[in-house]
């Protein structure tokens, strides 16, 4: 497996890789100061033409970066599921996604393409995850949730049944969303209320 980027996020990326028993074969960062991470040189920055038949993961954990870079690369996109990660047999996790430590995704859950599932974050039956998302540590969504696209759902937070948060929206942490969020929302509090559009 390879890995674009080395900072925080890479580490658990690799933790993940590791628990399951693969090996990291390169490491990219467009930031050539860093040199090593998790006992791993950082090669430099990304090359196409290195180990061009291995998969990759884009260890960034911010969603805009995330979509940016996959639109350069040109190795298939793989996929890090922590063995602690609790997935219905029935789920189909798309390409580049990682599902940290001790998450959940029940049955009839769609997860799309380049999403975090991060640490302890629980996704209960029937939501759809959209690509770029990502759901922070301790996330907890309810039934029938659907997050769009590029959307962060901070720390702690829990939307309730059945609602819709649109694309390219922040969820700031800790907070509990009782209704719909519009796209290009920035929501905060008990109850989540809008503060920037």
């Amino acid at each position: 497996m390879l890995i674009y980027g080395a900072g925080g996020h890479a580490k658990v990326i690799i933790s993940i890789i590791r628990a399951n028993g693969g090996k990291i074969n390169g490491i990219y960062d467009d930031d050539l100061t860093k040199q090593e991470i998790s006992g791993i040189v950082v090669s430099g920055a990304y090359n196409a033409l290195h180990l061009p038949d291995e998969d990759l993961i884009i260890a960034i954990g911010n969603n805009v970066v995330r979509k940016k870079i996959s639109s350069l690369v040109h190795h298939a996109f793989g996929t890090a599921i922590h063995p602690t990660a609790s997935i219905d047999p029935g789920i189909k996790v798309g390409m580049g996604t990682c599902v940290m430590h001790h998450a959940v995704i029940q049955a009839g859950s769609t997860v799309g393409n380049h999403v975090i599932i991060n640490t302890s974050a629980s996704v209960d039956h029937d939501c759809h995850i959209g690509d770029f998302a990502h759901l922070a540590p301790g996330v907890i969504l309810a039934g029938h949730v659907k997050i769009g696209v590029n959307t962060l759902i901070g720390t702690g937070s829990i939307v309730a049944p059945g609602l819709t948060i649109g694309k390219n929206c922040v969820v700031g942490a800790g907070s509990v969303v009782t209704k719909n969020i519009p796209d290009g929302s920035t929501v905060l509090g008990n109850p989540a209320r809008i503060i920037n559009r």
